[in-house]
């Protein structure tokens, strides 16, 4: 049984980054299954599990567990990295969790930045909040994918120490998916919730809602420039 485990498509994704031999820390792990599944595939050299709340460790080792690689995963009960010491992982997945979230972890730990740690990220919500973040204290966003989950669409990021600058498109947009056979949707998925946003502004008499509005309109106008050149890239037909 234990070498049936399958991982989520999301999950999937980042184990597919996962260098052979990495030492992992999942943070915010809830029921371990990616370094289960690592650590089932001899892809990684050490594994830790580390989540806020002892539920989701619990259920975390009951995996382990279950699959017979208990004893090779080490278990933490942290808020965020706090539990995490910067040499005993070289790789870090944060994933499941929103792009605020994810950013704030980052903020605490900023060894994250040292330069010896590479960060495979999937927020499931304000992914542009993430990425301006990444860009603002050092990391560059070395590839991002995006996958579909449930129906839904979840951006994957790897991440590591460097400059890096973004255009508000690209912070709502996608730091690099020009190529990516998901991109239009993406891309026309945010220019939908930008257009809400306008809509809703001009409904409002607040000058600071008016000033939303008209920066939301600015970023929509990149997002339709970056469609039509992922739409040029990816061929006709698209």
């Amino acid at each position: 049984m234990g070498k049936h485990l399958e991982l989520t498509p999301r999950l999937g994704q980042i184990a597919a980054w996962v260098r052979p031999g990495a030492h992992l820390a999942d943070v915010g792990t809830d029921h371990a299954y990616l370094p289960v599944w690592l650590t089932l595939q001899g892809r990684v050299a050490s594994a830790i599990a580390s989540d806020l709340r002892l539920g989701p460790l619990n259920r975390a080792r009951d995996t382990g567990r279950r699959y017979g690689v208990e004893e090779r995963i080490t278990y933490r009960l942290g808020n965020g990295l706090a539990a995490v010491r910067p040499e005993e992982c070289d790789t870090i997945v944060i994933a499941g969790m929103g792009g605020e979230n994810i950013a704030q972890i980052l903020q605490r730990a900023p060894w994250t930045a040292d330069g010896g740690h590479t960060l495979l990220l999937q927020p499931q919500s304000r992914a542009e909040v993430l990425r301006a973040f990444l860009a603002d204290h050092g990391y560059t966003i070395r590839r991002e994918a995006l996958v579909r989950d449930r129906g839904f669409l979840y951006p994957v990021m790897e991440a590591a120490a460097g400059e890096m600058r973004l255009t508000a498109g690209q912070q709502w947009g996608g730091a690099d998916l020009l190529h990516d056979p998901l991109g239009d949707r993406y891309l026309i998925e945010k220019i939908i919730q930008l257009q809400a946003a306008v809509a809703g502004s001009n409904r409002a008499a607040a000058p600071e809602a008016r000033e939303r509005g008209d920066h939301a309109r600015d970023i929509l106008t990149e997002l339709l420039q970056m469609r039509e050149e992922w739409r040029h890239a990816n061929g006709p037909g698209n």
